[in-house]
């Protein structure tokens, strides 16, 4: 452990700013998933449900960005890779 009143702080905030960070990771990774769901499921090939599903998910991880919790090219990467795969699918319907 830390000696230093300073040290101290910073461990402190460091496992805040952590906590955080996971937070707003795993709300991302949740919405990754529900668009991959949305776009795999046979039956529910909505446009209208995938759009609604993929601008949450892109609120999120812009979100995400605008906080360096996760890297604007990560964000604009992934972004990209599931637009291409949402208009696949839906191209393929």
């Amino acid at each position: 452990m830390a000696n230093i009143k300073s040290a101290q702080k910073r461990i402190k905030t460091n496992e805040k700013k952590r906590q955080k960070n996971a937070g707003i990771k795993s709300s991302v990774r949740s919405a990754v998933k529900k668009v991959v769901k949305a776009v795999e499921t046979p039956g529910a090939k909505e446009p209208a449900t995938i759009n609604a599903v993929y601008t949450d998910f892109c609120s999120r991880i812009d979100k995400a960005a605008s906080k360096s919790t996760v890297h604007w090219k990560t964000a604009a990467r992934k972004k990209s890779r599931l637009a291409k795969r949402i208009n696949k699918a839906v191209a393929a319907k």
